[in-house]
């Protein structure tokens, strides 16, 4: 019996572990685990309906880190994971993703001796002013497993010297939890959803999704990007659930949108799956928006300078655009007249990487 703990710290995480510990229970004579929420980003709304709605169970043990500076959150997230990991003894600690609480846990574990798996190893964006870009190198700098989404990570992993033995290719969960809510959101109905009055009543619309500090502290950038965003709604009206951090600059800077972009609060999994899925096309900052767009063929307009997902330029449907207005419509003008690419879904990305991973664990792993 292998015995794991699962970490999730941000909103995101548990849309990545979910497969995971779907997985893991279809698997449970040979593996028990503990899923972790680290309380990195404290959300009301992940009740026991949100849990229900991703299909695994509430979190066996909540760190209730909270916010504060990367040092405060990240410290206060080892301090308590120690004690769990002291409790609770694992065979290993899996992190996804690339936010503070998948490097503490990260540090805490290898420093008691317990092998360490990253779910999204590999990934660079080679911009070490971004936050996640430092907990990726970390992560992955001491851990023992690594589990890639794209062939791009498997070659930043070799050039760092990290073991072909103890790298694999498995797909994304990601995208494994995408296809899952799909199916869910096929089964119900969605009319029951928040904004789904929104999609009924207009032919054509585009999403939009802002929140990293580049982007929205900086008072001159997003003025400029509400800007285009402001053109863009006079030809195609755009939905915007906003971050809390967003909504504060925005108050701070004076950007009053018009009405063509309705602002919404921070939406549901479901309820902004149930609105991207039939997007014209989604504008981001966001790294897994990026991905689930290219899964279904959605384009997409990321307004940063680089990312750590390259594949979903090179095959997906996705346009790094940064916060040019120039650059931004232009793109936005090409998908209005139909010439934007297709793009194809990217190898292994087939809703089947929990799975592989379980079969990796229990097949070449020896605690």
């Amino acid at each position: 019996m292998i015995k794991v703990m699962l970490i999730a710290g941000a909103r995101p995480n548990f849309m990545k572990i979910a497969p995971i510990a779907r997985a893991f229970d279809s698997r449970a004579d040979h593996i028990a685990y503990k899923i972790v929420h680290t309380g990195q980003h404290y959300d009301a709304n992940m009740s026991d309906i949100f849990f229900e709605e991703l299909g695994i169970r509430n979190p066996d043990y909540h760190l209730g880190a909270g916010g504060g500076s990367h040092a405060r959150q990240t410290a206060k997230i080892m301090v308590e994971f120690e004690a769990v990991c002291e409790q609770e003894r694992p065979d290993l600690v899996m992190v996804v993703g690339d936010v503070n609480s998948t490097l503490a846990c990260s540090v805490v574990a290898k420093k008691m001796h317990i092998k360490v798996a990253h779910v999204e190893a590999g990934l660079r964006s080679f911009d070490l002013d971004m936050p996640e870009e430092i907990n990726r190198m970390v992560t992955d700098a001491i851990s023992d497993i690594f589990f890639v989404t794209e062939e791009q990570g498997m070659t930043n992993l070799k050039k760092e010297g990290k073991p072909e033995s103890c790298i694999h290719f498995v797909g994304h969960v990601m995208i494994d939890n995408l296809f899952y809510q799909l199916s869910q959101l096929k089964k119900m109905d969605s009319t029951v959803l928040k904004h789904s009055d929104y999609k009924s009543g207009h032919t054509e619309y585009g999403v939009v999704t802002l929140h990293r500090p580049s982007n929205v502290d900086d008072k001159p950038t997003l003025i400029r990007i509400f800007k285009t965003l402001d053109q863009i709604s006079k030809r195609l009206p755009l939905i915007f659930p906003i971050h809390p951090r967003t909504q504060k600059n925005m108050e701070a800077f004076g950007i009053q949108p018009p009405e063509t972009i309705t602002l919404t609060p921070p939406l549901s999994y479901m309820a902004f799956l149930n609105l991207w899925k039939d997007a014209k096309l989604a504008l981001t900052d966001s790294g897994g928006l990026q991905e689930e767009t290219t899964a279904l063929g959605i384009p997409c307009l990321t307004i940063r300078e680089n990312t750590e997902r390259p594949i979903t330029i090179t095959q997906g449907t996705n346009e790094l655009v940064g916060t040019s207005e120039h650059k931004i419509f232009d793109a936005f003008e090409k998908i209005m007249a139909g010439n934007w690419r297709t793009g194809q879904k990217p190898d292994l990305w087939d809703g089947r990487a929990a799975d592989r991973i379980t079969d990796i664990l229990l097949a070449h792993l020896q605690f």
